[in-house]
């Protein structure tokens, strides 16, 4: 089942990321729970998840930006897309990015954006089948 996540998702997710790059779940203090509430509260950040028999399975983030440019056309920035080792290439994620996608649509972005550290072929070549390209694009990072 795919739907946006409710705020009683968080230690569902928590665990889901152990699957992207997280060594381990953060600890339940203040600093978590305001973070958890301002991203459950705001309209433009869409955590999307999906569900296969009740577990969370897959995710990812959808964040709409107010834009100036562009005929004042928002855009989207996708992240932290990640899929559970034990429930890949059976189309979760895939199903994620298009249910991102139709926010974008809904919300009149004219473009989406993802960057991923992975250069692992089989990640690029998913990026690209689900419709993003590397070539439009330069993109740079500064670590705070």
């Amino acid at each position: 089942m795919l739907r946006e996540a409710a705020f009683d998702d968080l230690n569902a997710l928590l665990e889901l990321y152990l699957h992207l790059h997280e060594e381990s779940i953060p600890e339940d203090g203040e600093q978590l729970r305001s973070a958890w509430e301002q991203i459950i509260g705001d309209p433009n950040h869409h955590l999307i998840v999906n569900e296969v028999d009740g577990k969370i399975v897959s995710s990812c983030v959808c964040v709409i930006i107010p834009n100036l440019t562009r005929g004042v056309r928002a855009y989207a920035f996708i992240e932290n897309v990640v899929t559970h080792a034990d429930y890949r290439c059976h189309g979760y994620a895939r199903e994620c990015l298009d249910y991102a996608k139709s926010l974008a649509q809904k919300e009149n972005c004219y473009k989406m954006m993802l960057l991923t550290g992975s250069k692992d072929p089989a990640t690029l070549r998913f990026y690209g089948n689900a419709g993003y390209n590397s070539s439009d694009k330069t993109a740079f990072i500064q670590w705070l």
